[in-house]
């Protein structure tokens, strides 16, 4: 009885683990929402990249380095986002 119980429970598991989910339920997002999500991301690094050289954590030359890539990937992705907006609707 007790190697019936363990045979079905570890068939129930195999099942569990190894059966197939859809993924496509998701919501499917336009590049502009991607790239608003991605703003977001890097606005909040740039927050924590601020905190850690606050905190002494960096030196000047690094906490430099990274706030220009920062910055830099900031700006583009604005004006991606500028272009898009300004592109007329299809």
């Amino acid at each position: 009885m007790t190697a019936f119980a363990g045979l079905l429970l570890t068939l129930g598991l195999f099942l569990y683990i190894f059966a197939s989910v859809n993924a496509e339920t998701a919501e499917e997002k336009s590049r502009a929402m991607y790239l608003r999500e991605r703003k977001d991301a890097v606005y909040e690094n740039l927050r924590d990249l601020n905190f850690e050289y606050k905190a002494g954590k960096l030196s000047d030359t690094d906490y430099e380095t990274l706030r220009i890539s920062l910055e830099s990937e900031a700006a583009s992705i604005l004006a991606e986002i500028d272009r898009l907006e300004a592109a007329p609707a299809r």
